[in-house]
Formats: C-alpha cells, sequence, structure tokens
C-alpha cells in the first residue's frame, strides 16, 4: 500500500477535526474524499502533506512512518505533490519559471533538466505557448492546470488535489478535470477532495464519506454514490442531488 493512515487525530482548539480516521491508498488507486464542509477533508490532505501535524495516529508513505517527529519533512514533501482550491501562483514571476522554481532551488537540477521537464508537462496540458506568459494573463482554468504541472515536475509519488475546481467558474472546470482524467490514466496516485460527485463516480477508484473527521463509509464510486449504506451518506447525497450536483 502507498499509502495508510491510521487512527489519526487532530485538535484545533475544542474541536476535533479528524477523529480516529482510517484510510489506505493503493498505488495507481485515485481515491475521492467527498462529505460536507468542515468534514476533515482538507485537513486530512494537509495532514498528509505534513502541514498540520497530527495529534494522534500514524501515516505511512511506501511503509515509512512520515508522522514520526524525527522524519525530515521537507524529503518527504519531495515524494507528494498537493494543489490547493487557490493556485497560490507567484504573479512576479512567468508560468515557466513558476514551475521551475522548485526544482531548481529545493532538488537542485539544472535550470536545463527543469525547463526541458517543464515544457514537456506544459506541452502535454495544451498550455506550450504559454511559458512566457504571466499569471494574470492566465483564465482561471490555464492557472490552475500550471499549479498542477508545478506539483508534477518533481515526479512525486503521490499527488493530492484540495477542491481544485471550486474557485473556477463552471466552463473552466472541465479542462482541469480533463487533466486530472489523463493523469489518472498515466497511473498516477491521487487523493483529491472534491464536490464534483460526477467526476468522482467517472474518475475515482474509491470514494470516501467523511463525517465528522472520519471516513464514515468507502467503496468503489458506483456502491458508495449510487447505493450507499449508512444514512448520514445518503442524507447527504440527497443534498447533493437536489442541487444538482450528482
Amino acid at each position: 500500500m502507498l499509502l495508510s493512515i491510521s487512527g489519526v487525530r487532530k485538535v484545533f482548539g475544542a474541536s476535533v477535526v479528524l477523529e480516529d480516521l482510517d484510510l489506505g491508498v493503493e498505488e495507481h488507486q485515485v481515491v475521492a474524499l467527498i462529505g460536507a464542509s468542515g468534514s476533515g477533508k482538507s485537513t486530512l490532505l494537509r495532514c498528509v502533506n505534513l502541514l498540520t501535524e497530527v495529534d494522534d495516529g500514524v501515516i505511512r508513505l511506501d511503509g515509512e512512518d512520515i508522522t514520526d517527529p524525527r522524519v525530515n519533512a521537507d524529503r518527504v514533501r519531495q515524494k507528494i505533490g498537493m494543489v490547493f482550491q487557490s493556485y497560490n501562483l507567484f504573479p512576479h514571476m512567468t508560468v515557466l519559471d513558476n514551475i521551475t522554481l522548485a526544482p531548481t532551488r529545493v532538488h537542485r537540477r539544472t535550470s536545463k533538466e527543469a525547463r526541458e521537464q517543464a515544457r514537456e508537462w506544459l506541452s502535454r496540458v495544451g498550455l506550450s505557448d504559454k511559458t512566457d506568459s504571466y499569471p494574470d494573463g492566465l483564465s482561471g482554468g490555464q492557472q490552475q492546470r500550471v499549479a498542477i504541472v508545478r506539483a508534477l515536475v518533481n515526479s512525486p509519488r503521490l499527488l493530492l488535489l484540495d477542491e481544485v475546481t471550486s474557485a473556477l467558474d463552471p466552463e473552466l472546470v472541465g479542462e482541469v478535470l480533463t487533466m486530472i482524467r489523463d493523469l489518472k490514466t498515466d497511473g498516477m496516485t491521487m487523493v483529491l477532495a472534491t464536490h464534483e460527485m460526477g467526476f468522482a463516480r467517472q474518475v475515482a477508484d474509491k470514494v470516501a464519506f467523511l463525517d465528522g473527521g472520519r471516513v464514515l463509509e468507502e467503496g468503489p464510486p458506483e456502491r458508495v454514490l449510487g447505493d450507499p449504506t449508512e444514512a448520514r451518506t445518503r442524507q447527504f447525497l440527497a443534498r447533493i442531488i437536489e442541487a444538482g450536483r450528482l
């Protein structure tokens, strides 16, 4: 198993955000995290990427306990790519410079190597003509695709996607979802928090429904989204259907 999450707990003040949460992700698997706002999806992704420290439990990546306080977090993050709701691109830097910053500064790759790889990825996602553009000259969908490429140039073992379409206009969502679908075809292991239930049904190998900081129900998307066993899951999906999002 590539990623194993066991008994993870996270508390902020008096609020328990994650409570004894368990989840496993196999290599090349796509796992979609669904659930209401505040159910713990984003916090879980931040814990996996070691941006938020867990209070209890163990997270293992490739069998290594990455929650061990002795672990070098920067070394672990070299294996993990993370993309947030907001694009977090540096506005004063070109697309190419945004993408090559970490490979050259952190991973010590040569500028030539980093730029060649960046151009290859940009070509694959249909943005080869945007290398010298600045973020404010791109659409939201283009900026998000650049943010995903920035996470991919370091060849991560695991890609975490936190509501990457939530800040986009509806007509721009499709181009980002197409890119994620292509990554699945390439065999990229992904964990994505999403409100796009139709997309989760299409692309995920497993859907995990979070409620109250726990994985209340998980399984193949056709079962969890089509015939859930838990009453709380059924209630959540009924509201999604009422809103026309499933």
